[in-house]
């Protein structure tokens, strides 16, 4: 019997700006994974740091995940444009495809939680 792997802390709400995004790493089994959370008030949207076209991180530059009109996520690999509220691809080279999700849970005391995603 598997059971599901533990919620990790990653911040307080008020680490990541309103309208933002930042990266965090979350560990999974023996190896760490980069995710991305993406905030909007109190609505919180995690995703896997992982352009679906090549692997690569979205960003270059710590957190800095966003289009400059801050509407987007951005690969600025190859300049895949994400919505932030599904993470799914709406041009660039992975059109169609969408950035794998991360389970969040922003409790009421103001902090986000996520849920590693399991092992496959």
């Amino acid at each position: 019997m598997s059971t599901s792997p533990a919620p990790q802390f990653l911040c307080q709400l008020d680490d990541i700006p309103d309208g933002g995004a930042r990266g965090f790493a979350l560990s999974q089994s023996e190896r760490s994974l980069d995710i991305i959370v993406v905030r909007q008030g109190r609505t919180l949207a995690g995703y896997i740091n992982s352009c679906p076209h090549l692997g690569t991180p979205l960003e270059i530059f710590p957190d800095r995940f966003l289009t400059r009109d801050g509407r987007h996520l951005l690969c600025h690999t190859h300049g895949a444009l994400f919505t932030l509220d599904a993470g799914d691809c709406i041009a660039g080279p992975c059109k169609g495809d969408r950035l794998p999700p991360v389970p969040l849970e922003l409790r009421d005391d103001g902090q986000v939680l996520a849920w590693p995603p399991s092992d496959s």
